[in-house]
């Protein structure tokens, strides 16, 4: 059944995520765009713990996680989005519905390999500001939009040193484009001015991992994870187009005339980053665990060089989550089988905007429902939170994700014997 769902399931991901629009937040706009990817369903219901990783489940944070799989896994997962957007005088809503990972993970003996496609980043915004008229000026209406981001190809390998300890790389590819769109208005003139920026965006990341899972006691065992990605360039090939703009009488956009201006290309890093996170537990039946990420996000950059309002500093996030199975091996209570997940996430982004350091804070839960007759599941998780502020002239973003992933499981590379 997997077999068949692969190569289609690929080239729909691939598809959709060109065309999709991930986010409308307006922090977007700087860097490389909102960092779509935290996690699998099962992670993010965690508050996107992932020390944990089981025989049936993909882990793609930590490549040393594949070891553990037992079946060959796909890996599927979307996000239903809707966010209010606050200022200190006006309030909107957005809603956004996006894909968030495709992947097969494979079971090789000591071995397990995990590849796939995701979305690493988004660029969705709108911003319309008004100017009032004054004596000496007449109204003035402004106009800022984005959209695009980075697609995100991986492939990780890990090794089964022994059973307490196992170790992984990942390779991940990025790329992907980047517009950005500014129009201004005039009372009383005829055209209005447009400012286009293109960015295409290339470039790879190396990430290396460490798993380790020992007994404590009969009941009790020990989980510990560690991961490290190097710094890396992501090459931006830039150009911007000025024009000059007006608008028919059904509402639609059109170009006057246009030149194109010389912009520096630029490169941009993507920060190094380390996480260590430790927990304890019972197998099949509860975890508690805590993650720290640590990341030199004060190298990061924007595309374009004159963007001044803007700095980096290094980001720290806390995660702290778990789950609780009433009872794994339950025949007759379906209830019982399901994986019951919270957890709990803060968040320093590293992103300074008017010398105001943007922040976010999340609650999350969830359900693992599983598949009956078989070892596939649902796993479905919600996520409430808030990033930002409305002083110092910014936007305070409250939101509710609804995360859906699918874990379906197969058994490959069995060899057939007749009698």
């Amino acid at each position: 059944m997997i077999k068949k769902l692969i190569v289609p399931a690929f080239l729909f991901f691939t598809l959709i995520s060109f065309a999709q629009q991930g986010t409308s937040s307006p922090y977007s706009f700087y860097g490389i765009g909102d960092i779509k990817f935290k996690g699998t369903a099962e992670n993010r219901a965690m508050g996107g713990l992932t020390i944990y990783s089981d025989s049936i489940h993909l882990n793609f944070q930590n490549p040393a996680s594949y070891t553990n799989l037992k079946l060959t896994t796909f890996s599927l997962g979307g996000t239903y989005l809707t966010t209010d957007l606050a200022t200190n005088s006006q309030n909107e809503k957005a809603r956004r519905t996006a894909v968030d990972y495709l992947a097969v993970g494979l079971p090789l003996g000591k071995f397990g390999v995990g590849f796939g496609i995701m979305p690493y980043s988004s660029v969705g915004y709108y911003i319309q500001s008004s100017i009032p008229a004054t004596s000496t000026y007449p109204q003035q209406i402004k106009q800022f939009s984005g959209t695009g981001g980075l697609n995100k190809v991986f492939f990780g390998v890990g090794y089964a040193v022994s059973k307490k300890l196992s170790v992984g790389i990942d390779y991940s590819y990025n790329f992907g484009k980047i517009e950005t769109y500014s129009l201004r208005f005039i009372e009383g003139l005829q055209y209005g001015s447009r400012e286009k920026n293109l960015s295409d965006i290339t470039g790879s990341t190396l990430t290396a991992g460490v798993n380790y899972n020992t007994e404590i006691n009969k009941k009790l065992n020990g989980f510990a994870s560690l991961t490290f990605s190097t710094d890396s360039k992501l090459s931006s090939t830039n150009s911007r187009n000025i024009g000059t703009i007006q608008y028919s009488s059904s509402g639609a956009e059109i170009l006057v005339q246009s030149l194109e201006v010389d912009v520096d290309n630029t490169n941009i890093t993507l920060p190094s980053k380390f996480s260590f996170g430790f927990g304890l537990g019972q197998t099949k039946k509860w975890m508690l665990g805590t993650e720290i990420t640590f990341q030199k996000s004060s190298n990061m950059g924007n595309r374009f060089n004159d963007i001044n309002n803007v700095n980096f500093e290094n980001s720290l996030r806390y995660s702290l989550g778990g789950f609780y199975i009433p009872n794994y091996n339950s025949f007759s209570k379906y209830y019982e089988k399901i994986i019951y997940r919270a957890g709990l996430r803060y968040e320093n982004t590293g992103l300074i905007i008017n010398k105001t350091a943007i922040k976010e804070y999340a609650a999350t839960a969830g359900l693992g429902l599983p598949l009956i007759g078989v070892f596939s599941n649902i796993n479905i998780g919600v996520e409430y939170g808030q990033r930002g502020t409305t002083s110092a002239n910014l936007v305070q973003e409250n939101y509710t994700n609804i995360t859906i992933g699918l874990s379906l499981n197969d058994k490959w590379f069995q060899k057939r014997r007749y009698y």
